[in-house]
């Protein structure tokens, strides 16, 4: 048997791309703004995670050339042997500093991050507790690590409950949910999630990778927005959201990152994050705490999309955040939308299985404190004309 055969019988990417519905990987050949270009037409970006739309902002390049013409392009090498810099060092006590926490530890990716530090932190001993709908990562995680992952039902905590209850009291436990779910755009209910863990003795993860520069009066995330900073023993988060760079890190008590520091697999072997994004990252996070008035514009576009498209009858879930999906329930019906939307000149995310479940087919639509009125507009106008055309509302 080849093992490549698979390989060879996998005809569904080619079969959607025949049909003209293939709307993944799609060539983006200009800046992640507001507007992007595809093709050489110009669409509307309402799919992008560039919350405060900082990936064009004049500080953040500055801060990534200025990088670039003192470390160069790279570190050439883990941080754990040669690619350790001052400019790392920095970050991580400024990421401290920022959510109130005693330290913090940086990695090249976001999806690093979870693989490393939940592998990490979950042993032979111990069971990780997972929410449904949690990031593909935070599974992934929980799958290298040498301890029993169970999963509750979505936002459920009578389920929690069940859960932890099922896990033998000597055992370690762990918890882990993410602050602003990435499909569904609703936010964990941290305070019975915290009360829960306190009753079985477990600890809690929250991935705040879609939260950070969004919840919170201060853009800190889920704890802050519930003031529960000093309730969660870990805050996960990335910066390829509203700190418009790439790479991940944890923020937890000094023991905890030190122990992840040292055992993390996929920090210590992997090349350390380049220059140019770690001082992308810094300006960044000087620009969520110097300019709170664009938290205060993404929440007003966000209000109005909301109301807009419930107004227009499409069902936008139990979304009280940026992340808006619209669930169309179909597959074909949602990619024929997203190509209809492409058409009307606004690009946003087909989201079929597996990434959501079979019969919960959505369009992820997610909004940035940088659109404008007419922009919006826009979108809500293409909405309405192509779920009309199929039938939608």
């Amino acid at each position: 048997m080849d093992i490549f055969n698979k390989c060879y019988k996998f005809t569904e990417a080619d079969e959607i791309k025949a049909a003209g519905q293939y709307f993944w990987f799609r060539e983006v050949e200009s800046a992640q703004d507001t507007e992007v270009v595809v093709k050489g037409r110009r669409l509307i970006m309402a799919g992008s995670n560039n919350y405060l739309g900082l990936t064009n902002h004049p500080k953040v390049k500055e801060a990534a050339i200025r990088a670039v013409e003192k470390y160069g392009t790279g570190c050439a090498g883990s941080r754990f042997l040669n690619g350790n810099m001052d400019i790392h060092e920095d970050l991580e006590r400024k990421l401290a500093d920022f959510f109130r926490k005693e330290a913090a530890v940086v990695f090249a990716t976001g999806y690093q991050t979870n693989l490393g530090a939940i592998s990490a932190l979950v042993g032979r001993n111990d069971e990780v507790i997972l929410d449904k709908y949690d990031h593909a990562s935070i599974i992934d995680g929980s799958r290298l690590s040498f301890g029993k992952a169970k999963k509750f039902r979505h936002n459920d905590m009578k389920d929690l409950d069940r859960v932890l209850g099922s896990v033998p009291g000597e055992r370690g436990k762990l918890i882990i949910v993410d602050g602003i779910f990435s499909m569904e755009g609703d936010i964990t209910p941290l305070p019975e999630v915290v009360a829960l863990a306190r009753k079985y003795g477990a600890r809690v993860m929250v991935d705040d990778a879609h939260s950070i520069g969004v919840l919170g009066e201060g853009g800190r995330g889920t704890a802050e927005h519930f003031h529960m900073e000093d309730d969660v023993d870990v805050i996960m988060g990335t910066y390829s959201k509203s700190l418009a760079a790439i790479g991940g890190f944890i923020v937890a008590s000094r023991d905890v990152v030190n122990y992840v520091r040292h055992l993390a697999r996929s920090l210590i072997f992997s090349a350390s994050l380049s220059p140019p994004l770690v001082a992308a990252v810094s300006a960044a996070l000087d620009i969520i705490q110097n300019e709170p008035e664009r938290r205060e514009r993404l929440w007003h576009n966000t209000h109005k999309m909301l109301e807009g498209f419930k107004e227009l009858g499409f069902d936008t879930g139990s979304s009280n955040t940026p992340i808006i999906p619209i669930i169309i329930g179909d597959q074909i019906k949602t990619l024929k939308m997203c190509g209809l939307l492409q058409e009307y000149g606004v690009f946003v995310n087909a989201t079929v299985s597996p990434a959501v479940p079979k019969g919960r087919e959505l369009l992820r639509t997610s909004y940035m404190a940088t659109h404008t009125e007419e922009q919006l507009d826009r979108i809500l106008d293409a909405f309405k004309r192509a779920g009309r055309h199929l039938g939608v509302i």
